[in-house]
C-alpha cells in the first residue's frame, strides 16, 4: 500500500516573473519506507515538502495521501487532516518552553479530539518511552538538552499514529552524535512500527542509510 503518491505535481512563482519550481513530478513512497530528499539550495525540495504536507495547495497535478485524493479539498478538511495523518519534526522543535515535555507531546492529539484526557496521557508517555526519554516526561521542555528536546518533538510528532512523519532538515541544529541518535530513532520507528519518513537534508550521511534517496535538482527528479 502506498503511503503516499504524486502525479505530475508541478508549480510555479510568479514574483518577480513567472518561474516553474517544480517540473512535473511523479513518485510514490511505500508505507514504512523511509525517504530522503536531496539536492543543493533552490532545487525545489522544500518547495516539494510544502506541497506534500498539503500546506501549499496552489501547484498543479494530483496527490494521494493514504490513497485519499488531497487535491482539491478545502482548507478546513485538510488542516484536519494534515493533524490526524502526518506528523511534523523540524530543524528547529517549537516545543512550547513552559510546557512540560508530556504537555507538548498531548497537544496535536487535543487538538484532534480523538482521546479522553487520562487516555491521551498514557499515549504520550507510550510515544516518549519509545523514544527513551519517558523519564523527562515532567521536566520543562526548556530544561532539557537540544538532543532531548528534539526527540520530544518526535514523539509529538507521532501522537496521533500518522501516516507519514515529514522531517525538514530534523537534524539540522544537531551535532554528530544527536544526528545519529535520530536516524536510528527514524530507522527503528520504519522498521518496528511500519511509519513512513520523508526528511529533506542537506546531510550526506544521513541521507546514504535511509531506504532510497530523491535527489532533485532544478525542480526535476534526477
Amino acid at each position: 500500500m502506498s503511503a503516499l503518491e504524486a502525479v505530475g505535481i508541478s508549480k510555479y512563482f510568479y514574483e518577480p516573473v513567472k518561474f516553474q519550481v517544480l517540473k512535473s513530478l511523479d513518485f510514490k513512497i511505500e508505507k514504512g519506507e523511509f525517504l530522503a530528499l536531496m539536492g543543493k539550495s533552490g532545487s525545489g525540495k522544500s518547495t516539494l515538502l510544502y506541497v506534500l504536507s498539503t500546506m501549499d495547495t496552489d501547484y498543479q497535478g494530483t496527490l494521494y495521501i493514504n490513497e485519499e485524493q488531497v487535491t482539491g479539498k478545502s482548507q478546513n478538511f485538510l488542516a484536519h487532516f494534515r493533524n490526524e495523518h502526518i506528523g511534523f519534526v523540524f530543524q528547529f522543535h517549537y516545543l512550547l518552553q513552559e510546557f512540560t515535555a508530556l504537555q507538548n507531546v498531548m497537544l496535536p492529539a487535543l487538538k484532534l479530539g480523538k482521546y479522553a484526557k487520562s487516555e491521551l496521557e498514557d499515549r504520550a508517555y507510550e510515544k516518549l518511552k519509545i523514544l527513551d526519554i519517558q523519564e523527562q516526561a515532567g521536566k520543562k521542555t526548556n530544561k532539557l538538552s537540544g538532543g532531548q528536546q528534539q526527540r520530544v518533538a518526535i514523539a509529538r510528532a507521532l501522537i496521533n499514529d500518522p501516516a507519514i512523519i515529514m522531517g525538514d532538515e530534523p537534524t539540522g541544529n544537531l551535532d554528530s552524535a544527536n544526528t545519529s541518535i535520530v536516524f536510528e530513532i527514524f530507522k527503528e520507528l520504519t522498521e518496528k512500527h511500519q511509519q513512513t519518513i520523508i526528511a529533506v537534508t542537506h546531510d550526506d550521511e544521513f541521507a546514504k542509510r535511509a531506504d532510497r534517496i530523491i535527489e532533485m535538482k532544478d525542480g526535476m527528479i534526477i
